[in-house]
């Protein structure tokens, strides 16, 4: 935490006049708690100094000091010798006197503090845009080796042990089915009252059902899924992929001749292909089920009524339109995921940052998806 800059010096410093300066006294409690007093403010503010005049430091009336007193001590040297003055230490603790005589025995070399450049508008937009632009041409460079590594597990060279897959699949499959039953069935019970509220104006409360049932179907039960297993499973592989690539076990991979994308990735992304338009289905039927539980609460509408109306409102080609949204979804958190992990520098922050920047890609990525393919399906009349 910074030390706080103390404004009013009067009352720990009391300035005398002398023939030839000025004699400051120094008294209270000068320590970091209380912050610190700028040597500059002081020099101004005591008196009116004339050029070399002699500036007498008496501390004999200070409670007690440590850090904070020596560091406004050696700036105050330094203040006082730039504008010519002569500073007399003798009157004060002989511990600090050893310290800043510490302090100031090897001069400050020159260029060692850090000099803090704002960078204009323009090369801010400059710099944001290479970065756009490398991160877009390693993402490709990803996206090809996936491709090639996937089309050769298609032909029956699979470069990953079945074991492996079923591993990734139990992870992202069942052992997520808890949040998403969650999830879904609240969402269902959001659509389900929001609809209610409006359409009981109208006396169509029957109708609710077939709101909940598409809006699950065709896009809020895919896309909530996404983003479900974005924070999810995404993070997990960021993270297990990133801890791999600090322990250097991508690195012995690729020793060994084994391709990490084949090995790693591959699995993975099967994995999730799979899993998360089972999971979509799983979804849909929960959200359903939320929406007739608020419909049979408040309003007149029986659970048999809920159950045919939402069975004749969705028909195969909303559910397939649905899933092959949510299979793309599957597949844009797999790259987010892996790639990051992939990407992750070599130490535990890098790790943190991997599996954070994986999230807000493939949730960002499946929003963006949503829409394209929401525009694309009304323009073919899906």
């Amino acid at each position: 935490m910074a030390t706080q800059l103390r404004t009013q010096w009067q009352d720990h410093v009391e300035a005398r006049p002398l023939d030839d300066g000025c004699l400051l006294s120094l008294k209270g409690t000068w320590t970091l708690a209380g912050g610190l007093i700028s040597p500059t403010a002081v020099l101004s503010g005591s008196t009116d100094l004339k050029p070399a005049s002699h500036v007498v430091l008496d501390g004999s009336a200070i409670e007690s000091w440590d850090s904070a007193l020596v560091s406004f001590l050696v700036d105050f040297k330094r203040a006082g010798d730039a504008a010519g003055h002569k500073i007399d230490f003798s009157g004060l603790p002989e511990g600090a006197q050893r310290l800043v005589a510490l302090a100031l025995a090897v001069p400050e070399r020159e260029g060692a503090k850090r000099d803090i450049k704002t960078a204009s508008f323009l090369e801010t937009v400059g710099i944001q845009t290479l970065s756009a632009a490398k991160s877009a041409g390693e993402m490709i460079d990803f996206l090809g080796e996936t491709v090639i590594a996937m089309g050769q597990s298609l032909r029956g060279k699979a470069g990953f042990r079945t074991s492996d897959f079923l591993l990734v699949f139990d992870e992202c499959g069942p052992k997520a089915l808890p949040i998403v039953t969650l999830i879904s069935f609240l969402v269902g019970m959001i659509l389900a009252f929001v609809g209610l509220v409006q359409l009981e104006q109208f006396g169509a409360d029957l109708y609710v059902a077939n709101l909940v049932a598409i809006a699950m179907i065709r896009e809020m039960g895919g896309m909530m899924t996404g983003i479900i297993m974005a924070g999810r499973t995404g993070a997990a592989f960021a993270a297990q992929l990133g801890t791999m690539q600090v322990n250097d076990e991508i690195a012995a991979f690729r020793t060994f001749g084994i391709p990490p994308i084949g090995f790693l990735v591959v699995p993975r992304m099967l994995a999730l292909i799979l899993a998360v338009p089972l999971l979509t289905c799983y979804a849909n039927v929960v959200g359903m089920l939320g929406g007739s539980a608020v419909v049979s609460v408040l309003s007149d509408v029986s659970l048999l009524q809920y159950y045919k109306q939402s069975i004749g409102s969705a028909d195969l080609g909303d559910w397939a339109s649905g899933l092959f949204k949510a299979s793309i979804y599957g597949v844009i958190i797999a790259i987010a995921g892996c790639m990051r992990g992939i990407q992750s520098g070599k130490n535990a922050a890098a790790v943190g940052q991997a599996a954070t920047s994986a999230v807000v890609l493939a949730i960002v990525m499946i929003i963006f998806a949503e829409a394209i393919l929401t525009i694309v399906y009304q323009i073919l009349g899906i």
